[in-house]
Formats: structure tokens, C-alpha cells, sequence
């Protein structure tokens, strides 16, 4: 693997141990908690970031559908600091496997993504999956605090 691809890898695992910084420890009551209806719990973001990493990653920048469901991702509930740490973890193995196909000329390559039909290139779906984690993770950070402080 060439070495961006192995610091991309390496920045994405950051980042998702921030989120399980995040979850650490968390029952299921704190994981599904949101101080308002309207804001994302925990799980949420979790099962969120993780489908849009195998969206931005497979779907758009290796072209290999998921038929996500996005939606769905907003309502998840019900998921343990386990089974949320799973999803992290399949996710980073799918980038691992994903990225491994990947040649440096291949960021270049355009894509079209049919979330709003805009075409992109690969290296733009990557970055974009990586700053949509980062900024979730973020939010994750926020969300364990107000947990924390509402105790």
C-alpha cells in the first residue's frame, strides 16, 4: 500500500478512537440519550459515520454499491458500546481492503455521487469521508459531555 493510503488509514483509526473515547464505558440508556429531539445520540453518530465512510469510500470512490440506507441511520437504536465498536472496526477493515486498490493516479479518476447526482474525484470522496468523520466525531465528543453534565 502506498504510504498515503497507509497515513489515510492511519488518520481515519484517530479518529474513530476519538468515538470510542466517546462511547467508552456508556450504557445503553447514555448511548441512545440526546438532550433534544433533534440532535443525534451517540449511536446515531456512530452507525451514521460509519455509513457514510462505506458510502463516500465504496460507493462513490471505488464505485462498489452498499444500497445504503441513509435514513435508517438516524433512527438506529438499541446498540451496545460492543456491537457500536464492531461497526468502527468493520468500517476500518472495509477502508483497509478498499484503499488497497487504490494507485495514486486513481485520485484523479471522477464520480459521480448519487446522493446529488455531483461529480467528484476519488480523492475528493476520501477526504470528504475523512472530514465527515472527523466532524462527527466532534459532535460525539460534545454529545458525551452533555451526558456527562446532565448526570
Amino acid at each position: 500500500m502506498h504510504p498515503f493510503f497507509q497515513d489515510y488509514l492511519d488518520r481515519l483509526a484517530e479518529l474513530h478512537l476519538e468515538l470510542e473515547k466517546a462511547i467508552d464505558g456508556l450504557s445503553l440508556d447514555a448511548l441512545q440519550w440526546t438532550p433534544d429531539p433533534d440532535i443525534n445520540s451517540l449511536t446515531v453518530l456512530v452507525v451514521h459515520v460509519t455509513g457514510a465512510e462505506r458510502y463516500w469510500i465504496g460507493d462513490v470512490a471505488l464505485q462498489l454499491p452498499s444500497n445504503r440506507n441513509r435514513a435508517s441511520e438516524f433512527e438506529a437504536e438499541g446498540l451496545n458500546e460492543e456491537a457500536l465498536r464492531e461497526r468502527l472496526q468493520a468500517s476500518r477493515d472495509f477502508a483497509r481492503e478498499a484503499l488497497d486498490r487504490l494507485r495514486l493516479e486513481d485520485l484523479d479518476l471522477p464520480r459521480a455521487s448519487s446522493m446529488d447526482g455531483r461529480e467528484v474525484t476519488v480523492g475528493w470522496a476520501l477526504l470528504h469521508a475523512l472530514e465527515h468523520t472527523a466532524q462527527h466525531a466532534g459532535h460525539a465528543q460534545m454529545m458525551r459531555q452533555l451526558w456527562q453534565q446532565q448526570m
